[in-house]
């Protein structure tokens, strides 16, 4: 039966794990100075090297001829232990056993002496995942372990495990694998598969590994074919939109063009490439050619690699300005991509805003419109301005065409300024403050606004008219209220927040909400027997 290449190639000792040395090399010289941990816990992203260290370091405690450190993978031992026969070393994934139950069946199970080997090894991958009442369990045993037990806890995530427990556990920090131990890997394996893989696609699948060796193991069994892996391949089996067309979409960026570039983000997603990586190549030249301009002394080592110096020169004239606002743009949409329900329709919006900054109201958009000017007015090209539609336009042409439109007024006649003598102006006479209005249409329009973002039986105590009264100035909603409970319910910092917000958006300035005991000034208050009476209920009279 086929077996994936990620798990045929799994290392098998300390020296076949890859980009790990600090690791590795650690170990390795306790095992042989014997001074060997009761708990470790390993850290570090997905691919690493964790799961396979800890094997690799169960299996080295219970060898029976180990060499320089790493086990023999021959003795009895290791034998079982890499078969999964000898029952005295167990791999748990934490994620489904992570229950204070299963913890108190392994604390329990743990106090037994192995019978097979020296020590009893527990696995814990994934050890984050365990929840507070299974980490206090733990605890208790990783104080006071016996002599033949160990454990090994790998995690990728160490901030959600306790202070108690990594303080009982000996850390190590599993590094990225870098691009080129990753191409070397893929090469010696793709040689020993009988795979032809070429030096450009071995470092294509290794920066889209991202640091992971399982992940390019995992590309490079998705590439296995008959034919030479090749950077075409890569792109079609991957699902890369490539380095030309991602030139080729800037280019229409740069040039403002929003129909070359929503043609070729059309016939992308037509040809079956993925807008996520489209989007993620995108802004990987982006950042490329953002570092050259900015770090140029640096770049070479900073740069990404999947795009040459033919590719990223034409782009450096692009101001830092608008290729941040672009960066930011291109960021947002990918994580926007999670929740879109058409990822297409995301990307086009995303390429219209970075064809037209106009579209954008941010900080950054308005600094890249300002750098794409200065840089227009530079180089003598024409600034495109956007015209706003004229009233002419906008105002149908009257019927009469003796009849001149009230914007038609004609020009002034013209008087001699050359004996005209400075007239002082006098200030405009203040204007009386109006007194305040009841204004139950705009307290209506105002309920309207706050009634989604209040709690109902608040909205109900605000909106009854016989208990509740408003007056409304310039600047201030004054509401009056007699009942003491009521008042208490409405004068609260959220209800006063949400009832400012929803007048400010009715009057289009700053309202100040104030609640007030009674009623306004110079009414009479409100007595609820008389407003029970003019109501009526049918026959029944109130006396």
């Amino acid at each position: 039966m086929y077996q994936a290449l990620y798990r045929k190639w799994r290392p098998k000792t300390f020296s076949d794990v890859i980009g790990q040395p600090h690791v590795t090399e650690t170990l390795r010289h306790q095992l042989t100075a014997g001074r060997i941990s009761h708990a470790y816990l390993f850290i570090g992203t997905r691919g690493t090297g964790k799961t396979s260290c800890a094997k690799i370091l169960a299996k080295a405690v219970n060898c029976e001829n180990l060499q320089d450190g790493d086990p023999c993978n021959t003795c009895p031992a290791c034998v079982g232990i890499e078969s999964g026969g000898i029952l005295d070393v167990e791999e748990l994934d934490a994620a489904s056993n992570n229950g204070v139950d299963h913890v108190r069946a392994l604390r329990d199970e743990a106090v037994f002496t192995p019978a097979v080997v020296r020590k009893r090894v527990y696995i814990v991958d994934e050890v984050h995942m365990l929840s507070t009442a299974a980490f206090n369990a733990l605890l208790k045993i990783l104080e006071e372990p016996p002599a033949h037990l160990m454990f090994i806890l790998a995690t990728t995530e160490a901030h959600k495990v306790p202070a108690t427990i990594l303080s009982r556990c000996q850390r190590y920090a599993f590094r990225r694998v870098g691009a080129s131990d990753i191409a070397g890997r893929l090469h010696a394996v793709a040689a020993a598969e009988g795979l032809e893989l070429q030096e450009d696609a071995g470092r294509m699948l290794a920066r889209l590994a991202d640091g992971s060796m399982r992940d390019a193991l995992a590309l490079l069994d998705q590439c296995a074919t008959d034919r030479a892996i090749d950077v075409p391949l890569v792109q079609e089996f991957v699902g890369l939109t490539g380095t030309e067309e991602v030139a080729k979409l800037l280019t229409a960026i740069g040039g403002q063009d929003v129909d070359g570039a929503l043609g070729i983000v059309n016939g992308l997603y037509y040809a079956g490439r993925d807008m996520g990586a489209l989007l993620g190549e995108l802004g990987t030249l982006l950042r490329d050619v953002l570092l050259t301009q900015i770090a140029p002394g640096g770049a070479n080592d900073l740069l990404s690699g999947s795009f040459d110096r033919g590719v990223i020169e034409p782009f450096t004239s692009l101001p830092p300005e608008t290729l941040l606002f672009a960066l930011g743009q291109v960021t947002d949409a990918m994580g926007a991509l999670a929740r879109s329900t058409n990822r297409k329709l995301t990307v086009e919006i995303t390429v219209i805003r970075l064809c037209d900054v106009q579209l954008s109201e941010n900080i950054d958009a308005l600094q890249a419109r300002v750098a794409r000017l200065e840089q227009q007015v530079a180089t003598g090209a024409p600034v495109q301005v956007r015209q706003a539609p004229t009233v002419q336009a906008l105002v149908a042409e009257p019927e009469a065409e003796d009849e001149l439109p009230p914007w038609d007024v004609p020009p002034p006649p013209e008087t001699d300024h050359s004996e005209e003598q400075l007239v002082p102006i006098e200030p405009p006479a203040p204007v009386a403050n109006t007194p305040p209005a009841s204004g139950d249409g705009v307290w209506r329009q105002i309920l309207d606004k706050v009634q989604p973002q209040l709690d109902m039986s608040i909205f109900s105590l605000i909106s009854d008219s016989k208990e509740v009264t408003t007056t409304l100035d310039s600047g201030s909603c004054n509401i009056y209220i007699e009942n003491d409970f009521t008042r208490l319910m409405v004068e609260t910092p959220e209800v006063l927040a949400a009832i400012e917000k929803a007048a400010a958006e009715v009057m289009g300035k700053p309202i100040r909400a104030k609640v007030h005991a009674g009623s306004p000034a110079g009414e009479p208050p409100i007595n609820k027997l008389d407003a029970l009476t003019q109501k009526g209920f049918g026959n029944i009279t109130i006396k």
